[in-house]
């Protein structure tokens, strides 16, 4: 298990694990545990909205959006 203990939303580091609250995420050899500051930043953090890969309409819509700016040429 891979362990992280600089919080990822302040990006302090935690140094009190024992009383700290943490999540685990993925199986077998790719396990995290990520610490966190505060509840707050642990509930913060499992609320951040994520996409799916290449393939997600959300990140789709990001380049769709970057590739008809006039400000950052054509990518398509």
């Amino acid at each position: 298990m891979i362990t992280f203990t600089r919080d990822p939303i302040t990006l302090n580091d935690v140094t009190n694990l024992d009383q700290a609250p943490f999540v685990v995420e993925g199986q077998g050899s790719g396990m995290i545990k990520i610490y966190f500051e505060s509840e707050a930043n642990k509930q913060e953090y499992l609320e951040t909205e994520v996409h799916s890969g290449v393939q997600s309409v959300g990140l789709k819509k990001i380049f769709d959006d970057m590739a008809d700016n006039p400000n950052t040429g054509s990518i398509n």
